[in-house]
């Protein structure tokens, strides 16, 4: 069986919300609302919707999207915006990317994983 993709969390321009799935609301408040400003702020800026996806292998991925009549949507602007959030909240995204693959996944840590 294959296991599917597992939402983080996501924003959306068109219904002005965002959605932090219920399985990860053990996670520290601060991290909580820097993935919400994250994502609000993709959305206002960009347009459109921005998903965090994890993977099957435990990676975190942007998915972003938007209406085919959408011309308010920034195509440039969201390759430049989720490279920035890459570049500027790598160490969240990889501590995320490690919380998940632990609790989520089951893996056990190597030495070098510790080390990082």
């Amino acid at each position: 069986m294959e296991q599917e993709e597992i939402v983080l969390c996501g924003s959306s321009a068109y219904t002005q919300k965002y959605y932090l799935n219920e399985d990860f609301e053990g996670l520290p408040d601060s991290i909580k609302d820097e993935l919400k400003i994250m994502c609000v702020l993709y959305t206002e800026d960009i347009g459109g919707v921005l998903t965090l996806v994890f993977d099957e292998d435990g990676n975190l991925n942007f998915r972003t999207e938007a209406d085919e009549g959408d011309l308010l949507y920034d195509d440039i602007g969201s390759v430049l915006k989720v490279k920035q959030f890459q570049q500027t909240k790598r160490e969240l995204l990889e501590s995320l990317e490690l919380y998940f693959k632990v609790f989520f996944l089951g893996k056990e840590l190597t030495e070098e994983e510790l080390e990082d």
